[in-house]
C-alpha cells in the first residue's frame, strides 16, 4: 500500500518512511550504547507497533528476545478510553530481566502509564520505553520514554502500524488522517 492507494484519506504526510528509518538507526545506536554487554527484552504493543518493533529490532547490534502484548484503551474512537483492557498477556517472565517496551505512539500516556506500572510489578531489572511517536500536546500523564523518535501535533495520524477502523496500517510512511475520513 502507498500513498496513491490512499489518495483523498490524508492531508499530508507527515513523515516520510526515510525519515522513519532514519531516526530508528539512531534509536538503535544509543540503545545499543545504553545497554552494551547486556540481553534486552522487547516488548512490543501490539498491533501498532508491529511495523516499529520489526524494524527497531533489525537495526540493533544488542542481543534481544521479543514478546507481544496486547492492551485495549481506544475501541472503535480516535480517543483514548483511559480504560485498558489485556487482550494478550506475555508468554515470557520478566523477573530480573532487562526489558524495553516498543510503543508506536503515545498520545494521552494513560495506557503506558498503567503498562509501565504493571510490567514493573513483574520484576524486572530495568524497564525503559522507546516510542516512534510521541504528542506532546494530547499527554495527560508524564511517562518517562527514554527513547523518543518524533515529537508530533495532537492531530490524528495512521500508518506505519497505525490505523484507523483497521486500515491504514501497512503505509510505509505516517501521514495525517483527513477528518472527514473519521467524522471529525
Amino acid at each position: 500500500m502507498d500513498a496513491h492507494d490512499v489518495e483523498g484519506d490524508l492531508e499530508k504526510i507527515l513523515l516520510t518512511e526515510e525519515q522513519i528509518q532514519a531516526r530508528l538507526t539512531e534509536m538503535a545506536a544509543a540503545i545499543d550504547a545504553d545497554y552494551k554487554g547486556q540481553e534486552i527484552l522487547l516488548i512490543g504493543v501490539l498491533r501498532g507497533a508491529i511495523m516499529v518493533m520489526a524494524d527497531l529490532s533489525r537495526k540493533l547490534h544488542t542481543p534481544c528476545e521479543m514478546d507481544w502484548m496486547a492492551v485495549s484503551s481506544y475501541g472503535s474512537g480516535t480517543k483514548s478510553s483511559g480504560v485498558v483492557r489485556i487482550l494478550k498477556d506475555l508468554d515470557t517472565d520478566l523477573e530480573g530481566r532487562h526489558v524495553l517496551i516498543v510503543e508506536d505512539i503515545i498520545d494521552s500516556g494513560l495506557t503506558l502509564s498503567w503498562l509501565a506500572s504493571n510490567l514493573q510489578s513483574r520484576g524486572p531489572a530495568s524497564l525503559s520505553i522507546a516510542a516512534l511517536l510521541r504528542k506532546p500536546e494530547a499527554t495527560k500523564v508524564q511517562v518517562p520514554v527514554r527513547y523518543v523518535g518524533f515529537d508530533i501535533p495532537n492531530e490524528f495520524v495512521v500508518g506505519y502500524g497505525l490505523d484507523y477502523a483497521e486500515r491504514y496500517r501497512t503505509l510505509p510512511f505516517v501521514g495525517l488522517l483527513a477528518p472527514h475520513v473519521y467524522g471529525a
